[in-house]
Parts: structure tokens; C-alpha cells; sequence
């Protein structure tokens, strides 16, 4: 590692955060360099860990993020101080959201300059306080005052991080600590400390309670959220469901928590959920959530004629969550636990198999969900066989389907590629569907496939994202080919703000603001984004007609190599039967919605 004179029994603390990250098992580090933080790169590159260099922050934390949804364990990022930080922000916040496992370690100024304004400072209104710029967003923000204090506070910072609900948190530390030497005892000592808490689980008592009513209930239905994800409770789930043949609705975030063609999957709730899955979560007489925040999406804005009538003698709720400020955040619950869903289901399953030795069969309902699969389909069937160009939506959705492989991940950005992707893609494989939820950050999927390849480096990974999204940080492609990360961007390409335009376009009829200039006569998309990655070194594939785009996108997974396939697509607005709020902030006569634009 770095070559100091080193006192006897002491190391650099550089060197020794890089053994303490190495003994947690991190094998990792997404970031970019800063004079604040080049001590720690100097270490870790005498190190086990590996630097997944950036050449923006955001990227840095949306890749981090991506990989902790990927491994299930808190995510290393660094940074640099300043804009180097504020820069990271936004990724680091769609991970608070979406209460994903981060471990941000920020350089700061050297610790005797505070208050004295020096190069990139933060202290308008404090000194030494760059590290609140994160606190409203992180589960916790330490500023380490002593380099002594560092050794248990990079401790206490992985355990909350994966603790209870998890996110992320921030150790904010001035470069001189990076560069001082304290006892390696200081830091040994953490190694004796248990590298993962106990989760808590339900009582036979309460579960007896649970199983009873959704035992006792005529419509009743689960609601998976991200909790259930987050918990990788996909198999607990798998066996409640089959024991008990309750149907399944989901939240955004509870996408692929069971394989999409088992046959008691309802889809996802909400505004741009299904008319039949709603039906079904409105009429239920008990829901079971697990893990889910009912947020404003999923739950129409929280209007009861919509998705969700809960309370009141119409729906009894049952909440089972691990973080106890979720349970009635949005609708009265009947029955309410605190506990980890994996254990918690474990235990359900249980006791439903002892309470109802031989299961529940309801083959009216399982028929209902297969015919409404099949008229679906069916009514998605002209667009998804479409061979016009600009291709529709629903042709690219479909070839990228048949084209995928079945344990293939998917990351998704915002617009058509989430909207469209949750309401009529199939997800076979729990887990491999990476969505930015509550945040809902444009720019997030292209980074966040490369932190997912990273973490599973032998399973194909795809970003399905729209030029607006891709438009955010294309830098992404210089790190994916400086690694050799066979990551396949789907750019679905309107020349446009595709959404947000066609909103604007129904309110306002004009879309001014929310959509690009072509760029010339006939239409063509602009910028060229599969040239934009031939200058990165990464293959680049420009979509001529509709029937091109399936074999470009098998021969983009065939080669093992990074490529960007740039899509031309209509912007057509993706089908909805909830209600958002917004229409009615818009357009307080109602009856509008989104609209076609050019």
C-alpha cells in the first residue's frame, strides 16, 4: 500500500479503511477522484478492491445503487468534497427513496481550514458543514471530528445502512484524516462486532391472527411492495401464495416479486396499472401488504373509487412492514406487524399449512386472471406486431421480450420504458427488474445496468431507457468500456420529454419545452446516440426500419461486448385506468389524459 514511515502499531488511515472494506466483504468501490480523496485511491489501489471509475458522480451513485439491488448489500461510494458531492446527490437521494444500501465516504477540506474558505468550501451559513447538504435525504450523516473516531463510525455506518429499512448514509471526512495514523487496535476491535443484526420476525399469535382472516376472507388479496424485494423474500412469497391461491396485485416497486406468468399474478396497481387489477384491489374485502408504502401511483392518488377503498367496512388492511413509520402512513390498518418479510412469510407459510393442512383451491379466480391475460394480449396485439417506423412502443417491448433471456436484468428509467415496462412486460426471475421508484430519476437506468453488470458480471443486462433519460449522463458509456461491461442500452428514442409532453399536449395543446428539435425534414432523431457511443468505444446500432431492431438486439447480446441500440419510437402515451391528481390540477372539468405527439 501507500509507503509512509509508519509508527509502530499505527497505519495511514487510508490503508486501513481499504483492509476494513476488504474484511466486510467489499469487493467494489464506484467513485471519482478529488484532491480529497486520492490517499484513499493510492491505498486501494494496492488493494483487493476494485475503482469503478466515473466521469460524473451521479453516475457513480446510480451505478452504486444498482449494484446494491443486485448483491443485496450496502454499496461503497466515494467522493470528492463540494460539487464532487452535491454532483452524487441525486443518486444518492433515488436510493434513499427506494431504501437501497449505500455507504457514501466523502473527502472535505482538511479539518484545522474550517471556516477559513478554502478551494470549494461549503460554509455560507456554517463552518464545516458540508456534510448536512445530505441530511434530509440519508438515514444518517457523519462529519468525523478526530480521526480516532473513524474506525467505529465506518462500523455503525454499514450496520445502519443495512439495518431495519435500509438507505444510505454518508461519512463526510477531512483529507488530512485520509493521511494521519491512529492504532491498528482501533480498528481491529470493529472486527469482533457481528457483521449483520437479527431481523425480527411475527409471533405464532399474530400470524394465527393473519392467517385466520385471509383464511376467513372471500376476495382477499396480497399487495407486494418493494419491501419484498428488498428482503429477497421471493420464495416465502412463492409458497404463501400457492398454499393459500390468493391473487397478487403490486406495487411499481413490487414488480417481479413473483414470475409474471404464475397464474395468480394480477399486475401492478394504480394510474397506470390495469382496470382489472383494480377491480380486483378495490373490491377485496382483506388486503395483506407486505413491504409497500402505497404511494401516489400505485394507490390513484389515493381517491377510493379507483384502486383502493380501504377502511370504513369496505377493505380491512393488514400491514406487515420492516419500518414501523410505514404501516398506516396512507390507509387505517386493521392488522399491523413489524417485522423482516422473509422471516415474517416463513412464518405464514407455516402456519397456513398448519391451520389449512390442505391449502385453498380457487380455479373461478385463476380462470378470471388467464381470460384477462388473453384479451390483454390480445388487445396489444396489432401494436406489438406493428411494422410501423418510428416503431410503437408496445413492437419493442414485445421483440425485447422474445429476444431477452429469461433470467436477463432489466433496468428502467422513467416514462414509457417504466410505465410501459411494469403494466405489460413480463418479468420472469424475482429481482431482475431495477425500477427508479419513489425519486423516479431520469438518468437513473443506464448507470444503474452498469453497477447490476458489475455485480453479476456472467448475466445479460439490459437498460431500457428513453432518449431523454439516455440524454442525462451518456459519460456512463466511457466507464462501461473502460471495464469491459457488456451492458445493452435500448434507446427508445421520440425526441422528446415523451410523457411530460404528451401531458402538456392534452392540457395545453402545445408542447413547448418537452420536445427536441429534429433534425432535419425527414424527421430523423437527433442527437445520433449509437454514434455518440462509437466515440466512447462502444458498439453503436442505429434502428432503419422496425424489423431490424430484434436481431440487432440478439446480435448485441450474442457479441459480449457494450452497445447502444438507438430506437426511433412514436410517442405514444401509455394506456392508463387509474387517476393521477395532476389531471385534476391541469383540468378541473376532467376527462383529459395524455395524447399522441409528433
Amino acid at each position: 500500500m501507500v509507503t509512509k514511515t509508519i509508527e509502530p502499531g499505527k497505519d495511514l488511515i487510508s490503508n486501513q479503511l481499504c483492509r476494513y472494506l476488504e474484511g466486510r466483504g467489499v469487493k467494489h468501490v464506484f467513485g471519482l477522484c478529488g484532491h480529497t480523496n486520492i490517499a484513499v485511491l493510492a491505498a486501494m489501489a494496492e488493494s483487493g478492491i476494485e475503482f469503478v471509475n466515473v466521469r460524473h458522480e451521479q453516475i457513480s451513485a446510480h451505478a452504486a445503487d444498482g449494484y446494491a439491488r443486485v448483491t443485496g448489500k450496502a454499496s461503497v461510494v466515494l467522493s470528492h468534497l463540494s460539487p464532487g458531492l452535491t454532483n452524487a446527490a441525486t443518486g444518492v437521494a433515488n436510493a434513499a427513496l427506494d431504501c437501497i444500501p449505500m455507504v457514501v465516504i466523502a473527502g472535505d477540506i482538511p479539518s484545522y481550514y474550517y471556516g477559513k474558505h478554502p478551494h470549494q468550501e461549503v460554509n455560507l451559513h456554517a463552518d464545516g458543514s458540508q456534510y448536512e447538504i445530505y441530511r434530509p435525504f440519508v438515514k444518517r450523516a457523519w462529519r468525523v471530528d478526530t480521526p480516532e473516531l473513524l474506525p467505529e463510525i465506518m462500523e455503525k455506518a454499514f450496520q445502519l445502512a443495512e439495518s431495519g429499512q435500509p438507505g444510505p448514509v454518508l461519512v463526510n471526512v477531512p483529507m488530512d484524516f485520509f493521511s494521519a495514523q491512529v492504532p491498528n487496535a482501533l480498528w481491529e476491535k470493529q472486527s469482533a462486532n457481528t457483521k449483520a443484526l437479527k431481523k425480527p420476525s411475527l409471533d405464532d399469535e399474530t400470524a394465527r391472527e393473519i392467517i385466520g382472516a385471509l383464511l376467513g376472507a372471500e376476495r382477499p388479496v396480497i399487495y407486494a411492495g418493494g419491501g419484498v424485494a428488498l428482503a429477497k423474500a421471493w420464495d416465502e412469497l412463492r409458497a404463501l401464495v400457492d398454499h393459500l391461491q390468493i391473487p397478487v396485485a403490486h406495487s411499481l416497486m413490487g414488480k417481479g416479486c413473483l414470475p409474471d406468468d404464475h397464474p395468480l399474478v394480477l399486475g401492478m396497481t394504480g394510474f397506470w396499472g390495469t382496470e382489472f387489477t383494480n377491480q380486483q384491489t378495490l373490491n377485496a374485502d382483506w388486503i395483506i401488504a407486505l413491504g409497500s408504502r402505497f404511494k401516489e401511483a400505485d394507490s390513484s392518488s389515493w381517491y377510493p373509487e379507483y384502486t383502493f377503498d380501504i377502511g370504513q367496512g369496505k377493505t380491512s388492511l393488514i400491514h406487515i412492514d420492516i419500518e414501523p413509520q410505514e404501516i398506516g402512513r396512507n390507509y387505517p390498518v386493521e392488522i399491523g406487524a413489524v417485522a423482516d418479510l422473509k422471516a415474517a412469510l416463513r412464518v405464514l407459510v407455516r402456519v397456513a399449512r398448519e391451520m389449512a393442512p390442505e391449502g385453498v383451491k380457487r380455479p373461478d379466480l385463476v380462470k378470471a386472471i388467464g381470460d384477462f391475460r388473453e384479451s390483454f394480449k390480445a388487445k396489444n396485439a396489432a401494436m406489438q406486431t406493428s411494422d410501423a417506423f418510428p416503431m410503437m412502443p408496445e413492437r419493442i417491448l414485445a421483440d425485447l421480450r422474445e429476444a431477452m433471456p429469461r433470467d436477463a436484468i432489466l433496468t428502467s428509467d422513467v416514462g414509457w420504458n417504466k410505465n410501459g415496462v411494469a403494466q405489460q412486460f413480463d418479468i420472469y426471475t424475482p429481482g431482475s427488474i431495477l425500477i427508479p421508484g419513489g425519486f423516479a430519476t431520469m438518468g437513473f437506468g443506464p448507470p444503474a445496468a452498469v453497477g447490476a453488470k458489475v455485480a453479476a458480471p456472467d448475466r445479460v443486462v439490459i437498460s431500457l431507457v428513453g432518449d431523454g433519460g439516455f440524454g442525462q449522463n451518456p459519460a456512463v458509456l466511457a466507464t462501461a468500456a473502460a471495464e469491459n461491461l457488456a451492458v445493452i442500452w435500448v434507446v427508445m428514442n421520440n425526441n422528446a420529454f415523451g410523457t411530460i409532453a404528451g401531458l402538456q399536449k392534452a392540457h395545453y395543446d402545445l408542447t413547448y419545452g418537452t420536445t427536441f428539435q429534429k433534425a432535419n425534414s425527414v424527421m430523423e432523431q437527433t442527437p445520433d446516440y449509437a454514434a455518440i457511443a462509437r466515440a466512447y468505444g462502444v458498439d453503436g446500432v442505429r434502428i432503419g426500419s422496425a424489423a431490424e431492431f430484434k436481431p440487432a438486439l440478439e446480435a448485441a447480446i450474442a457479441s459480449g461486448r457494450p452497445t447502444v441500440i438507438d430506437v426511433a419510437m412514436i410517442n405514444n402515451p401509455t394506456p392508463t385506468s387509474g387517476h393521477w391528481n395532476i389531471l385534476d390540477i391541469y383540468s378541473p372539468e376532467g376527462g383529459v389524459g395524455h395524447v399522441s405527439t409528433d
